[in-house]
């Protein structure tokens, strides 16, 4: 299962994100997600990108199948904040599939950001490469609660 551990850099960018986002201040559709931890049954948070595609909205996980997805599957529900504005939902994991045109918008959006962990695909990469690498980049579509 792919797993990339973040590095001290990137939690330092994360938490100053993560500040912003929990005061309202989104970085290009940022969110502080809040999920129940399977193990200590605490609310954990993170900042994701968070980002739309044909009317329905979409999470994907750069760094493959982090804490936050495990805890998300086995919760079955979380939470987005932007500021003081919270949204209950239900997340609904993506088949790999599916995947391919969602890793192709992500990249387009946030490989300045988060490319580095998309092992060398980039948003032109061909369909057949995305589709290649799609078990490593959890993705949930999220109902509304």
């Amino acid at each position: 299962m792919r797993y990339v551990v973040p590095t001290r850099g990137t939690h330092a960018f994360n938490n100053v994100a993560k500040w912003l986002t929990a005061r309202g201040i989104s970085l290009m559709g940022s969110r502080v997600l809040a999920v129940r931890g399977r193990k200590s049954g605490e609310i954990r948070t993170i900042v994701v990108n968070l980002f739309d595609h044909d009317g329905d909205r979409y999470l994907l996980s750069p760094r493959g199948h982090t804490q936050w997805v495990r805890n998300l599957r086995v919760a079955g529900e979380g939470e987005l904040r932007l500021g003081r504005r919270t949204e209950r939902f239900v997340p609904v994991e993506v088949a790999d599939a599916d995947k391919t045109p969602l890793i192709r918008l992500y990249l387009t959006k946030w490989a300045w950001e988060t490319g580095a962990f998309f092992d060398g695909l980039k948003a032109d990469s061909p369909d057949a490469d995305i589709a290649a690498a799609a078990s490593g980049f959890p993705v949930f579509r999220l109902v509304a609660r």
